[in-house]
């Protein structure tokens, strides 16, 4: 048996473990919820730190809290952000729809760990939860963990897969290829043109997050029990969040409706549909780059991957695209979370959301894989792929829907029946239209040129 102790709460008395930083509360929710043995992500409990410090400083502006426990607040609270004692926050995900085990967990853990370090004592509730409420702390949590996120970790790895297209949309601006559409041949493009869809998808995802990022940096503190801020002062919310902006470099603000900000999760249902878009944006790209690596020798071969580890157990040599695999999973998992966390906003009974920390935990698990995969799609699929460039130009060559460029010389039906002789007899559209027009071969071949024919507007000699 482990060494214990005997800790109470509003409850009665109960046994936790000697070396815990954690109170009776804590260890009540570690009873009463063995579901998924999976804790909040690191990420929360380090915003949620940074919260409680906030608020210890906003108190004391206010003259509500002494010094040396703002001193012992902090000291805890550094410890927390830096990454120390976290296995001191066991509560799992799946508790009371409030999370408030996890508020009181992280208040307890404060008061422990604050007095050890300075030997001032303080109260979990009266002190480290002062002017507080889970009711807000959670929700604030929520948008402070996903803006913080967003920020310095989502929006920098967009940026960076962005810029590593365009590099290769640059580098490629005069390969021709064969263009696809319902994945059957069709008119001829640039391959810098097929990469810029992909970065322009990049790019308005990353708008599209940064104009979600105004709303998330809107803040519900101050609210407390239920939207009417009992037991804090007016001015608390602003002062919070002044404190909480200059250690974060992110400019919070108090919402304009604490009663919103508690009893939906509007925002961060918007931020999990924005994750969503880019989850499809970034399965087109994994689906487009397997496509064009598929073969060798019986698939579409116009590029080929980085060779990163070997693709089979029984099939010598066989090489996988492993990184768009891993992306298209990845998306697979974003949109499954967004389902999750719709259900999850939808939970707003009356005054308080229930679903606050399934939310939180799918919400930041989108974010990190998201931000994870942009950047090993850019860095080990998208900087490093090879394009074959004599099997483009053999596609290119026996291609009848080049035809397409005599539409205005010959007519649409003619066009046609050149198209189908030429997939009929295999021969290039070029040789069929010398026997069915009246054109040289001369004439011919400027029409069908197909870089030309990746400019756009009307074909003409």
């Amino acid at each position: 048996m482990s060494a214990t102790r005997i800790e109470k709460d509003s409850m009665g008395t109960l046994e936790v473990p000697a070396n815990a930083l954690y109170g009776a509360q804590t260890q009540r929710a570690i009873n009463n919820f063995p579901i998924s043995g999976r804790g909040l992500p690191a990420s929360f409990i380090k915003a949620l730190a940074l919260i409680k410090l906030a608020c210890a400083q906003a108190n004391a502006s206010l003259n509500q809290l002494e010094a040396d426990k703002v001193n012992a607040i902090q000291s805890a609270v550094e410890q927390i952000v830096s990454g120390q004692h976290h296995d001191q926050f066991p509560v799992d995900v799946f508790q009371t729809g409030s999370a408030t085990s996890t508020n009181m967990n992280m208040n307890e853990v404060i008061a422990t760990l604050g007095k050890q370090l300075t030997g001032v004592s303080i109260h979990p509730n009266d002190d480290v939860n002062m002017s507080q409420s889970s009711n807000d702390v959670i929700p604030s949590t929520i948008h402070v963990s996903a803006s913080i996120m967003l920020a310095q970790h989502l929006i920098p790895s967009l940026q960076h897969l962005a810029n590593t297209l365009l590099a290769r949309e640059n580098e490629l601006d005069q390969v021709i290829k064969t263009g696809r559409t319902h994945l059957m041949d069709a008119m001829p493009n640039r391959f810098s043109q097929e990469i810029s869809a992909w970065r322009h998808q990049i790019e308005d995802n990353i708008s599209r997050l940064t104009d979600t990022q105004q709303r998330l940096v809107k803040l519900p503190q101050g609210g407390t029990a239920v939207g009417t801020g009992i037991n804090a002062e007016p001015a608390f919310a602003g002062l919070f969040c002044q404190h909480l902006s200059a250690r974060t470099g992110l400019n919070f603000s108090p919402m304009n409706n604490f009663f919103v900000g508690l009893s939906s999760q509007d925002t961060a249902l918007e931020l999990s549909g924005q994750l969503n878009v880019l989850a499809a944006s970034l399965m087109k790209i994994a689906n487009d780059l397997r496509w064009m690596n598929s073969g060798p020798l019986a698939g579409l071969a116009e590029i080929q991957l980085p060779a990163l580890q070997p693709g089979s157990s029984i099939m010598p040599g066989k090489v996988n695209p492993v990184i768009p695999e891993a992306v298209a999973m990845v998306a697979a998992q974003i949109s499954g979370n967004h389902t999750a966390i719709t259900i999850g906003a939808q939970s707003g009974n009356f005054q308080l959301n229930v679903m606050l920390p399934m939310i939180a935990d799918n919400l930041l698990n989108s974010l990190n894989l998201a931000s994870n995969a942009a950047r090993q799609l850019a860095d080990q699929a998208i900087s490093g792929f090879k394009v074959n460039q004599p099997q483009l130009k053999k596609a290119l060559d026996v291609n009848p829907i080049l035809v397409t460029a005599l539409n205005t010389v010959v007519g649409y039906e003619k066009g046609a029946a050149i198209a189908k002789e030429a997939y009929r007899s295999a021969r290039p559209v070029l040789e069929v239209a010398l026997e069915m027009t009246d054109m040289d071969e001369a004439t011919l071949m400027r029409y069908l040129d197909p870089a030309k024919l990746t400019h756009g507007g009307t074909p003409s000699i």
